[in-house]
């Protein structure tokens, strides 16, 4: 069996947001030729795809070929929208969470879902969480690393996982038992990367390391011990930095430990009482496409806290899920199982009551 907890799809069609909510930046499609659309932002070009980003017959279809029993569907992260005005960023977000839901209706056996939240209003977005998580039987949420600079956040111009603010989300997720998909968007100094394509390749994995290290250090595990946190991309740059991050809070705990006193290092995987190991605190998808990097990242979170992930159906991903780990013939029958689906059952709570596979 194989979960790929990390795949993207949007509907076929959806309104004009532009004139729907009487200013510009939200994104359309245009379906310019047959089974193939430009997401487009105004009149900016953003990318094209096909229709395997929103036909379910279509990504079924690649999922047998590739051996794929379940996709975790969430939306594309440039229509996360942190910077619109909070109402319309709900409206367009239960407009996605609510197509997300149908296909996972119509396709329980080969699909689960999670849902995009306003996190530009945290209690909107814990609203909208419960909503997805209790109505629609979605498996918690996908978020960005930040939210967006943008007028309409509470005069602050950017607000990272660490703000207190956030709180109700988090507080939210743990008492729905919801997982939490931690997706780079709008990255780290995109300005100074506008050729080879950097901000994909460099921003996203310092993103990422910015968002874990603000969750580890602003304390977040340590007030909700029970929430359930991914990252995407094997974590970024986290994973390759770790021993700068832990030397840093050793050497100027004056800066680093401010406000958690843990070593950064003790949220990762260590050895138990019994010979055993201790999983990491949080979770990791596989998409690193490197042996040694994926070995890493098994070494530093434990089989037990990284989960197969493509990022389905875009050329950054994967083209064969699982390839990467089924070609290392170092792991055992066991460890690849967990890789593969038992992490990201767990993960999502696979089993419970609502949407997506039985026990």
């Amino acid at each position: 069996m194989k979960i790929d907890l990390h795949t993207h799809i949007l509907p076929r069609d959806w309104p004009d947001l532009d004139a729907k909510y009487g200013y510009g930046g939200f994104v359309r499609l245009d379906h310019y030729k047959p089974c193939c659309a430009r997401m487009m932002i105004g009149e900016r070009f953003f990318r094209e795809i096909t229709d395997n980003a929103w036909d379910p017959k279509r990504r079924i279809e690649e999922c047998d070929h590739a051996g794929v029993t379940m996709q975790v569907l969430s939306t594309v992260p440039v229509m996360f929208s942190y910077w619109a005005k909070p109402a319309d960023a709900l409206d367009l977000s239960r407009r996605l969470n609510d197509h997300i839901a149908e296909v996972v209706r119509k396709h329980p056996t080969r699909f689960a879902g999670l849902a995009t939240i306003p996190l530009q209003d945290p209690d909107l977005a814990a609203r909208e969480l419960e909503r997805c998580v209790r109505e629609l039987g979605l498996r918690g949420a996908q978020i960005g690393t930040h939210v967006d600079a943008n007028q309409y956040c509470h005069g602050s111009d950017c607000r990272n996982l660490d703000d207190t603010a956030l709180d109700v989300v988090w507080s939210a997720a743990e008492q729905l038992e919801a997982a939490i998909f931690v997706h780079p968007w709008d990255m780290l100094g995109k300005k100074r990367m506008p050729k080879y394509w950097l901000p994909w390749l460099v921003g996203m994995p310092a993103e990422t390391c910015l968002a874990i290290c603000c969750m580890i250090f602003g304390g977040v595990f340590e007030r909700f011990p029970k929430l359930r946190v991914a990252f995407a991309h094997g974590g970024g740059a986290f994973p390759f930095t770790i021993g700068r991050i832990e030397h840093a809070f050793h050497v100027r705990p004056d800066l680093v430990a401010i406000d958690n006193q843990t070593n950064p290092r003790s949220y990762l995987a260590r050895p138990d009482d019994g010979g055993g190991v201790t999983p990491a605190r949080f979770y990791v998808d596989s998409l690193v496409h490197d042996p040694d990097a994926l070995k890493m990242l098994l070494k530093l979170f434990g089989a037990r806290r990284v989960a197969l992930g493509s990022d389905y159906p875009f050329p950054l991903g994967e083209a064969n899920p699982g390839e990467l780990i089924e070609s290392m013939k170092e792991l055992s029958p066991q460890d690849k199982t967990r890789l593969f689906s038992g992490t990201a059952r767990e993960f999502l709570g696979l089993g419970r009551v609502g949407g997506g596979a039985s026990s």
